[in-house]
């Protein structure tokens, strides 16, 4: 499959290779140079979660955090 880069620098990727790659408005690309070859990957969406982790500084740590905002639980009753 041929394709050309025009003056702005841009390729059109086939549609019968889009399809195949499940390839949609918006996917995000990575191309790199790999022995001379351009080589191109679909970047999976980012986990916005993974982004938060290790954000939140919590003196003493995330247990002593959890039972400060639960309060006393069944294992911390005195008897």
């Amino acid at each position: 499959m041929k394709t050309t880069v025009s003056e702005k620098g841009q390729i059109t990727i086939p549609k019968r290779l889009r399809d195949r790659l499940g390839l949609r408005p918006g996917t995000v690309l990575d191309f790199e140079e790999a022995d001379g070859r351009l080589v191109g990957r679909r970047l999976l969406p980012a986990d916005h979660l993974e982004e938060l982790v290790g954000i939140l500084h919590l003196p003493g740590g995330t247990d002593a955090f959890i039972r400060e905002i639960r309060g006393p639980g069944p294992d911390d009753a005195e008897g």
